[in-house]
């Protein structure tokens, strides 16, 4: 018995010193990605993802990290590095947890990010796959507010290129504030982002009026 309960005491401290070292360098990545040192970041994120086979975080965020800061971009030899990682670490995390809202989000930003830089090239590819996934990730996900702003604010882009009104999509947008009002993530970790960004384009949509 006694051999028992040490057994279960080691694996309990191995979980926690596991879950620690996960804790801390996640914590570290997110700390990187703040100072703006991207590729430190997205590399202490693939770490992670490669000690965490089960955990389809880290390449989340590496993938992330890579795509936000392709946004605004015009060195194309850089872009393509980083969307190039990002595509490579969001399908290590598709790999992990398919059908997963979140990560159908993130691709559809990779795509977008893509489009943003060069329309003219990517645009006729890209932007009908895009749209289905932000279709897909509604379907799988109603209430989630990140799937229902995204999809809104690519709307949004989509009316704004063809000349067309961008209105009915703040109601969307509103929509979306209500859910990011009701989200609560299953970890510290989950993703929790878009709220500020929902509120500055329902602030827009209202000053327009």
């Amino acid at each position: 018995m006694k051999k028992l309960i040490a057994i279960t005491l080691l694996l309990i401290g191995i979980t926690a010193t596991a879950q620690d070292k996960y804790t801390t360098g996640m914590q570290e990545a997110f700390q990187l990605w703040g100072e703006g040192k991207i590729s430190e970041a997205s590399n202490m994120f693939e770490r992670i993802s490669s000690a965490e086979l089960d955990n389809w975080l880290p390449a989340y965020y590496g993938a992330q990290v890579n795509t936000v800061a392709s946004f605004g971009e015009k060195d194309k030899e850089k872009l393509t590095q980083q969307l190039e990682k990002a595509q490579e670490l969001i399908d290590l995390a598709k790999a992990i947890s398919p059908d997963n809202p979140e990560i159908i989000v993130q691709q559809a930003m990779i795509y977008t990010a893509w489009v943003a830089f060069d329309g003219a090239t990517y645009g006729m590819t890209l932007s009908g796959k895009v749209a289905a996934l932000y279709q897909k990730a509604l379907q799988l996900a109603p209430e989630n507010p990140r799937v229902v702003f995204s999809k809104a604010e690519w709307d949004m882009g989509s009316a704004r290129f063809f000349g067309q009104d961008t209105t009915p999509f703040c109601k969307d947008v509103e929509r979306a504030l209500e859910l990011f009002a009701k989200f609560k993530p299953e970890s510290p970790f989950h993703p929790n982002w878009g709220k500020d960004r929902a509120e500055q384009i329902v602030k827009d949509c209202k000053e327009a009026k």
